[in-house]
Parts: C-alpha cells; sequence; structure tokens
C-alpha cells in the first residue's frame, strides 16, 4: 500500500476509531473504576475505593443469581425457539410457492418493530386478547393473561424474542440455503436420497457458517435482552422475569448503587463473551467447504 493510500485509510478510519473509543472503550474503562468503588450516582458524594468488595457482594445476591437463572433459563428456551423456526420459515420460503416473497415480508416484519413499542403490543395481546379469546373459547387453561403468572410470565418473554427474532435469522439462513449448489441437490435426488437425507447430509451441514452467526445473534440478544423485559414485564411478577440486563439497571437506577451495579455489568460482560466465543469456536469447527 502506497503512502497517498495509507493516509486515505487514516483520513477515513481516525474519526470512527475515536468515535469508537469515545463511545465505547473510554465508558467502559470508565465502568471498570465504577466497579471498584461504592458510590450513589450523585456527583457531589464522593466515590470510596473498595477494592473486589463489590464482585464479593454480587455472588451474596440472591437476587442476582435468581437472574441469573432465569436469563439462562429463557436464553436456552429462545436459542432453540428461534433457530429452529428461523430455519423452517427459510426451508418454506425456498421452495418456490407462490406466496414466497409476501411469506418472507411477513416473517421479517417483526423485526422491524422496536423493542420497547413491540412489548406494549404484546403486553396488550396476553391481557387484554388473550382473556377474551379464554372467555369467548371456554379454554381457560390457555388463554388467560400470562403476565400475572411467575410460571407463564418468562415464557410470554420467549414468545415475544422468538416472535421479533425468528424472522431475522431466516435471512440469514436464506442466504447460506441460496449459496448451496443446486448440482449437489440434484445429484442426491438422482442417487434416490429423500428430503430428509438431503436437508441433514447436503443442507445442514452446508448451513453451518449460517448457523455460526445465528446461534451467536441469539445468544447475544437473548442475554443482552432490556427492552422487551422493560416494557412486558418490568421484571415481574415476584421478579419472576427480572433478567441480567434488568437487575443491573435496578441496581444502578432504583438502588443507587452504581459501584455494585458496575461490578454486576463487569460480570455479566465477561459472561456473555465468553459464552458466545465458546459457541463460534465450536461451531466454526464443524463448518465444511465444498
Amino acid at each position: 500500500m502506497s503512502k497517498r493510500n495509507k493516509g486515505w485509510f487514516a483520513l477515513f478510519t481516525l474519526p470512527l476509531l475515536l468515535v469508537f473509543a469515545t463511545v465505547v472503550i473510554v465508558p467502559f474503562l470508565i465502568g471498570i473504576y465504577y466497579s471498584f468503588v461504592t458510590w450513589d450516582g450523585i456527583p457531589a458524594n464522593p466515590k470510596e475505593f473498595v477494592g473486589f468488595d463489590n464482585y464479593a457482594e454480587l455472588f451474596k445476591d440472591d437476587r442476582f443469581m435468581t437472574s441469573a437463572w432465569h436469563t439462562i433459563e429463557f436464553t436456552v428456551f429462545a436459542l432453540i425457539l428461534v433457530n429452529v423456526l428461523g430455519l423452517v420459515f427459510s426451508l418454506l420460503v425456498t421452495m418456490k410457492l407462490r406466496v414466497s416473497n409476501a411469506a418472507r415480508t411477513m416473517f421479517f416484519m417483526p423485526n422491524l418493530i422496536g423493542g420497547l413499542i413491540l412489548g406494549y403490543i404484546w403486553q396488550f395481546i396476553f391481557t387484554d386478547v388473550f382473556k377474551f379469546l379464554g372467555d369467548k373459547t371456554g379454554m381457560d387453561a390457555i388463554f388467560f393473561n400470562w403476565l400475572i403468572h411467575p410460571q407463564t410470565a418468562l415464557f410470554a418473554m420467549v414468545i415475544v424474542f422468538t416472535w421479533q427474532m425468528a424472522g431475522y435469522t431466516m435471512i440469514i439462513y436464506i442466504a447460506g440455503i441460496q449459496g448451496i449448489p443446486d448440482e449437489l441437490n440434484e445429484a442426491a435426488r438422482v442417487d434416490g436420497a429423500n428430503l430428509w437425507q438431503r436437508l441433514t447430509r447436503i443442507v445442514f451441514p452446508l448451513l453451518m457458517p449460517s448457523f455460526t452467526i445465528c446461534l451467536f445473534l441469539t445468544l447475544s440478544g437473548a442475554f443482552k435482552i432490556f427492552d422487551v423485559n422493560l416494557s412486558l414485564t418490568k421484571g415481574g411478577p415476584s421478579n419472576s422475569t427480572e433478567l441480567f440486563a434488568m437487575n443491573i439497571y435496578n441496581e444502578i437506577f432504583g438502588y443507587g448503587h452504581y459501584g455494585l451495579g458496575q461490578a454486576k455489568a463487569i460480570v455479566f460482560f465477561v459472561l456473555v463473551a465468553a459464552v458466545t466465543l465458546t459457541q463460534v469456536i465450536i461451531t466454526k469447527k464443524r463448518e465444511v467447504q465444498y
């Protein structure tokens, strides 16, 4: 690369790096500092350095550990449902049906709705629409307000997250399916392979790059979910849907424990990074070339 090209490269890159450092790197480093102090968030009040006391305290926080379990439970269900539905949708819309284009649009549209608005929409569905359907059909065991029962509120969040994300993963799976040479499927069909055999022996192995991306996006999105959690349930009832991000938000802005909240945020960051990187490494090893 010539000196002139390097100069243009630096000219367009440095402003982006400056913005990234300002809005990501610097606040992250400040957050690490806050995790070692006690502070109530009021600028006039002093910050007292306490070392690793905040980290020791968070592991004794039963509410935080409960939110960790709820987050893991939510992530497992969401990971399975989002990717299964996304894959099924992608297979359906790539079968050259007349309604394929309309189906793609319909499946993808929920992803265009913001999380806060989505939560309020589904809050209306679970409270009013479900109650109406239960009264009209007599199926009270299914159609009732899921948001007021700890046993069903978390699954209501899974449904909303799945409804939002399945169409997005569908697009990624569609791109992967369309990248598979038609000759491979045709040769397998000539050799007598049925649909299930073609899917398991050809399509799914060659879709591993798409699986890697979709699993990463679903894992990170489910772990970090906050907007839907806030607008749909606000962590209730009885904190049964208070996930990681909501617990950290409440700790900092609800109770004014900036140091403890930042310590939770750092642990949260390390956990999400470790899980997603492990997933990427495992799925990358299973990718095949053709």
